[in-house]
């Protein structure tokens, strides 16, 4: 130990504990006995403290350190004597410490700070320090260190601050979360004032989220009967006292900030704490007008096609059903058309998918115009469609619309400036002589398509029977067409005729 005895290790202490100059042991000379006694109290005063005691000489060398700071640190006695204060530090906290020390010592005010100290096991302690210089009888710059062991407040300092992150996370995805939905959401504590407002709810009710914050919630979300105009209950008081989701009755009106009034659909539930105490309510709610438009434009795009707007092959097959089932009962007849477009993937291919697009809703139209409206034109997928003529005569009837269909669509299209021709063939089945339930139909009249096809030519077949190829008449006037289109569209090519598929 540096050549010390165990008891040398305490005399500096003695000196500071009041044996300095006038002193009774001094004046008497400190004999053996009362020496002896005064290092056993140091001893017992230094080690019963909680705390760990490190004195220091003017270069920060250890003189002494007491069982406290021993186990803390994790050093002996014998390894603290002479030891730098500093070399206790975490290496990754040490230049701040002495920084700090140094500018306290500069000072000359008391340090106060807090780091780790890396204990010789490899483990890590954090440690509060509190230091001052020491004036006794020793050297005339002594400096005692006063270390309390924290980590235990670290670390519940630690969980307190990753359970504050996390609630804070959580806080702020709710906040996106309500920010971003298509509802209004509006809440209020147990005194009806307002706490939270999503934009959704700023722009239904007009009311501003700070403009609105703590006023009462009747101002904000005033809501009429739509019947009798007189005020309605809110909602929000039944569901706190209920404790339970309560809907908003039926054809409420809110009243906006500015006066006007929309219809809503809403309901209110109570907020609840921890503990499951009720604390306030939220009310979502939304525009009812809105709310039906939407629920109307959703049920149409479940119908039909999107990009044409024709009968979807749900909306085909209910139809066809509907009308198998009135054609039993009235012993009529119905017609099943399965068109095929012929040249359409070159116009794809040479002008670009949006080209496509725009020649399938062309032909959309061109279809539109050959039929009743009474009759169902549906896209069936890429470029098939399928018509449903609910009420004919005979199946000639059949026949002819499937003609006037064959020469509106061989008519050019006008694509970018561009005369574009397509043809078509036509598969056509008739009830009940080709079956007398949805799926035969269907299938017949797409057997049908396959061999109008096999002419190479615009054509038309019955199930069952040959094809029919366009009349003389009808070639005449696609030709007239196909010439009329060049000119109008600037072109001075000859017409290409439509047989080559």
């Amino acid at each position: 130990m540096h050549g010390k005895a165990p008891t040398d290790a305490y005399r500096p202490l003695v000196s500071l504990l009041g044996h300095e100059g006038g002193s009774p042991a001094a004046d008497a000379g400190v004999d053996g006995r009362s020496d002896h006694l005064d290092l056993a109290l140091a001893r017992r005063l230094c080690d019963a403290s909680p705390l760990g005691i490190f004195l220091a000489d003017g270069s920060g060398n250890c003189l002494y350190s007491n069982a406290a700071c021993q186990q803390i640190t994790g050093l002996t006695l014998d390894q603290t004597i002479g030891k730098p204060w500093d070399d206790l530090v975490h290496p990754e906290d040490r230049a701040r410490i002495t920084a700090q020390w140094a500018e306290a010592i500069l000072h000359q005010r008391a340090f106060q700070s807090e780091a780790r100290i890396g204990r010789v096991d490899g483990s890590v302690v954090w440690a509060r320090l509190n230091a001052a210089t020491v004036r006794g009888g020793l050297a005339q710059n002594t400096y005692l260190l006063m270390i309390e062991d924290v980590t235990d407040r670290k670390a519940a300092e630690a969980v307190l601050r990753d359970a504050e992150e996390a609630l804070f996370a959580e806080k702020e995805r709710a906040q996106v979360m309500l920010a971003s939905i298509g509802d209004a959401v509006l809440a209020s504590d147990l005194a009806g004032d307002i706490t939270f407002l999503n934009p959704e709810a700023e722009r239904l009710t007009g009311w501003s989220s700070d403009a609105a914050m703590g006023r009462p919630l009747t101002e904000v979300f005033r809501i009429l009967d739509g019947a009798t105009l007189t005020a309605a209950r809110n909602p929000t008081r039944q569901a706190i006292e209920e404790g339970r989701t309560v809907e908003l009755q039926l054809g409420c009106l809110l009243v906006r900030r500015d006066g006007d009034t929309i219809p809503i659909e809403d309901s209110a539930a109570p907020i609840r704490n921890r503990n499951g105490d009720v604390t306030g309510a939220v009310i979502v709610f939304h525009d009812a007008a809105q709310s039906k438009v939407t629920t109307e434009r959703n049920a149409h795009l479940a119908r039909h096609d999107a990009l044409t707007g024709l009968a979807n092959t749900a909306l085909l097959t209910e139809r066809l059903s509907q009308a198998i089932a009135l054609a039993l009962r009235h012993r009529g007849r119905l017609a099943l058309l399965f068109i095929d477009l012929d040249r359409f993937k070159g116009v794809n291919d040479t002008h670009g998918h949006s080209a496509g697009d725009t020649l399938l809703k062309a032909v959309a139209d061109r279809l539109r115009s050959c039929v009743r409206a009474i009759d169902t034109v549906c896209r069936r997928g890429g470029d098939e469609f399928v018509i449903l003529l609910a009420e004919i005569e005979c199946r000639q009837d059949a026949g002819h619309v499937a003609e006037k269909i064959l020469a509106a669509l061989c008519e050019p299209y006008a694509i970018d400036g561009t005369a574009v021709r397509i043809s078509a063939s036509i598969g056509i089945s008739v009830y009940p002589e080709n079956g007398d339930e949805a799926t035969t139909l269907l299938q017949s009249a797409d057997t049908a398509m396959y061999k109008a096809k096999e002419s190479r030519q615009p054509a038309y077949s019955f199930a069952g029977s040959e094809r029919q190829p366009l009349s003389a008449a009808w070639w005449s006037r696609i030709q007239k067409s196909v010439q009329r289109a060049h000119r109008q569209i600037g072109q001075n090519s000859p017409s290409s005729g439509v047989s080559a598929r």
